[in-house]
């Protein structure tokens, strides 16, 4: 065993990563969600109404004692992703309208027109 000239072969399988970055996209991402998620939180986003829609109750993460159904942030986040890819992958910008049909929602749609 001593000092031989033969390279070492390892017995360990090798890992093949097709996408090398993948990993650092992935924690990137993770980290981009906790900070989204904390300025929504900040800004009360997940604060609800006392009426819920049998249509939103995937989107309610529980419900407080006052009645106030409480949003689940997560999947709020996924969404605004799913819907920021969407609006990215339009050639035209001049194509996209944003309307809002409640009043607190126009300060949003004139930030982003």
């Amino acid at each position: 065993f001593g000092s031989s000239s033969r390279p070492r072969i390892s017995l360990q399988p090798a890992i093949f990563d097709p996408l090398p970055n993948a990993r650092t996209r992935r924690t990137a991402m993770a980290v981009t969600k906790e900070e989204d998620v904390q300025m929504m939180l900040v800004c009360k986003t997940h604060l609800g109404t006392r009426n819920c829609d049998y249509r939103m109750k995937r989107y309610v993460f529980r419900r407080t004692v006052d009645g106030i159904h409480i949003i689940h942030l997560g999947k709020t986040w996924e969404k605004i992703m799913v819907a920021a890819r969407v609006i990215a992958a339009i050639e035209n910008p001049a194509d996209i309208i944003v309307a809002s049909q409640r009043p607190y929602g126009s300060r949003a749609v004139l930030k982003f027109s």
